[in-house]
């Protein structure tokens, strides 16, 4: 068994994944991330209907060996051919109740060398999977399933009652009373608790479902185990810490196995089960999406197991006392959010850190800060998308800075709608948490450049290493606020939204308000990546002895920005609200931290003393030829400017992915010194 996967009760998990026919690929993809979460059985289904129909005997030659040599595989044998069926549907009983069976007998003959344990039917009382209005007294799935339970177990396997769903205790017995309980080795149990609304009234914990569970069996056949073949969270409100959460608690549940449903989410085009699609909820209750992006639960188990995941979730909100005025950092475990973190918390101050925990290595932002400053760090675990989960920490709020976002223009290209959600509708979310509030809190919104689009009408002079602006004063100073908005790509879009949002809830609504567009940013804590936080990224693989890709020509000009400055910045801002809200300022390291992408290899490597392996492919869309932001404005009017000069900057964030990415690896550390 893999250590990862075992509980704190030293119990395994498994995850249930129904795979449909002719599902190749997607079964190839999904296995190894299932093998890599530490999950060491899979349960899913194969249905009676589909073997009968066509191509589906080879679908199983294929599915059930592909599986059973790789985990410990749970088939659950269901679903009647409608051509057998006495009501003409999946969901009947066969015209000839042996036929069951018959069929399962097939299957441990086919396929039985695969795995050692079959389930016998899904939820045998919800109509959906069973017509018990032509059952009423289940006596027809009684014969049907204690024949095939009983000579399954006449062969050798251990046969599992199908759980009921929702649980029903009168039910249970009768499969007790009808001797069906007496011919299985376990009896299967759902439970979806926070989940679905019909649950609410009739959910009465774990420990009192899992008892009268254990009482009835122990009338009928003692050693009987419970397994919960279904148990899960839906991630549709975007909470997926508390899906986390959730995984964790189900891993203390007093059963004999455990199945999390399930391991991906349903794809949006396919109906989970007729009447159905209207309702969200069955669409996101995996830990990875249907495009297998990982949400929280898959990362965390994917990185460290079990161990990794209970670190985690074990951050909680702690109690912030009553009078105190937090301020509230949206992203406060991502880069910036978790540098401007730090300086407020230095300085004493109670800090909301509302994040959700998404992007990889920002947990370990948070840990950080937590080990610093202890009981003034309170981590609300949250997605601005959920305006439910997040209006409360916003209650005494005094001030608020809204940096949570999806970030990259790759991304909002890929998901248009996802980019929307999380950057349009997460800050509408924070500005109506804020304004229920009632306290007229500053709000301080870290936008970006993108808002004035990929700059086209600029004319550009190319040089050896960088393109040049033909214009002297874009030269000289950069690009102002005055530049007309052209919002461009996904991402540009939904952060220009948030943006004018922001400012117009100053003149709506009264809410003091300033919005920052920044260039790019760089500085410790940040765990870049290809898509964003290029110079961190570059520096990462230059350390790594990784080649580096680079989109266009490499002439492409940015002003570069140490994130000690940036957070400078933000506290200038929230300093002078009174007298700059409703304005909007540009935030970049200005022309005298402008530099090319060429430039910035060939200072790193000169700290790094190797040469890169650079790899150029097509222009990305909307990617600016050249972009440094004028900074007078910001200035002059609240007197912020940037110390840091960009080669010592990045002489610094070399050092401390060293010291902190690295492990302080000696030849690169020494050869730092050296050059830097």
């Amino acid at each position: 068994m893999n250590p990862s996967a075992t509980s704190p009760a030293g119990r395994s998990f498994g995850f249930v994944e129904w795979f449909r026919p002719g599902e190749y690929e997607r079964t190839e993809r999904l296995l190894p991330d299932i093998l890599k979460s530490g999950a060491n059985s899979l349960r899913t289904h194969l249905s009676w209907a589909e073997y009968l129909a066509p191509g589906g005997e080879a679908w199983f030659d294929w599915l059930i060996p592909k599986l059973g040599a790789e985990i410990d595989l749970l088939p659950c044998i269901h679903y009647t051919p409608p051509s057998m069926s006495r009501t003409g549907r999946s969901n009947g009983a066969p015209q000839v109740l042996k036929d069951y069976a018959d069929f399962v007998d097939h299957v441990l003959t086919r396929y039985g060398r695969h795995f050692r344990h079959v389930e016998l039917w899904n939820e045998p009382n919800n109509l959906l999977d069973w017509d018990w209005r032509e059952d009423a007294d289940f006596q027809l799935f009684c014969e049907m399933v204690g024949g095939a339970a009983y000579w399954a177990k006449q062969r050798g396997w251990k046969p599992v009652l199908g759980g009921p769903c929702p649980f029903d205790p009168m039910w249970l017995n009768l499969m007790g009373e009808r001797g069906v309980l007496g011919v299985v080795d376990a009896v299967g149990f759902h439970g979806f608790p926070g989940t679905w609304d019909s649950e609410e009234g009739s959910w009465g914990g774990w420990d009192m479902h899992l008892g009268e569970m254990r009482q009835i069996l122990d009338r009928h056949n003692a050693e009987a185990e419970i397994w919960i073949t279904e148990t899960g969270y839906s991630t549709w409100r975007n909470d997926e810490m508390e899906q986390a959460r959730r995984f964790m608690k189900a891993l203390q549940v007093p059963a004999d196995r455990l199945y999390w449903y399930s391991f991906a989410d349903v794809p949006p085009d396919v109906a989970v089960q007729e009447g159905l699609w209207f309702d969200p909820r069955h669409y996101h209750l995996g830990a990875v999406t249907h495009e297998n992006q990982p949400k929280l639960l898959a990362r965390l188990l994917m990185e460290g197991g079990i161990e990794r995941l209970r670190d985690v979730t074990r951050l909680a909100t702690p109690h912030v006392a009553t009078g105190a005025a937090p301020i509230v950092i949206t992203g406060g475990s991502g880069f910036i959010g978790s540098n401007l973190a730090e300086s407020f918390l230095a300085e004493g101050e109670d800090v909301i850190v509302l994040d959700n925990l998404g992007r990889p290595g920002v947990d370990q932002n948070l840990a950080w800060l937590t080990e610093r400053h202890g009981r003034r760090v309170h981590p609300v675990l949250a997605d601005v998308r959920d305006l439910r989960g997040i209006e409360a920490a916003f209650t005494d709020a005094k001030a608020i800075f809204h940096l949570a976002a999806q970030t990259a223009v790759t991304t909002s290209l890929v998901s248009p709608l996802d980019d929307f959600e999380a950057n349009a509708r997460g800050t509408i979310n924070v500005l109506e948490s804020v304004r229920k509030a009632g306290r007229k809190a500053p709000v301080i919104f870290a936008s970006t450049n993108k808002v004035y689009g990929a700059l086209e009408d600029l004319e550009m002079l190319p040089m050896d290493d960088r393109y040049v602006p033909a214009d002297q004063a874009v030269r000289d100073f950069g690009i102002g606020e005055n530049r007309p908005l052209d919002f461009c790509t996904p991402y540009g879009c939904s952060k220009g939204v948030a943006d004018q949002y922001v400012l117009d809830y100053a003149k709506s609504f009264d809410i003091p308000t300033a919005v920052l567009r920044m260039s790019c940013i760089y500085g410790p804590r940040q765990f870049g990546t290809e898509d964003q936080g290029w110079v961190a990224h570059f520096l990462i693989r230059a350390l790594s002895g990784q080649p580096i890709s680079i989109y266009g020509d490499g002439k492409q000009v940015r002003d570069i920005l140490h994130v000690d400055d940036a957070v400078a910045a933000y506290r200038a801002v929230h300093a002078g609200i009174s007298r700059v809200r409703g304005e909007v300022f540009n935030l970049g390291g200005g022309p005298q931290n402008s530099v090319s992408i060429l430039l910035v290899l060939r200072e790193i490597e000169r700290l790094t003393g190797r040469p890169l392996e650079i790899d150029f492919g097509d222009w990305r869309a909307g990617d600016q030829f050249f972009f440094v932001a004028d900074t007078r404005k910001l200035e002059d009017q609240l007197g912020w400017q940037p110390r840091i000069r960009w080669k010592s900057g990045l002489s610094h964030l070399a050092d401390w992915l060293t010291e902190h990415r690295f492990d302080g690896r000696a030849p690169i550390r020494d050869r730092l010194r050296v050059t830097a």
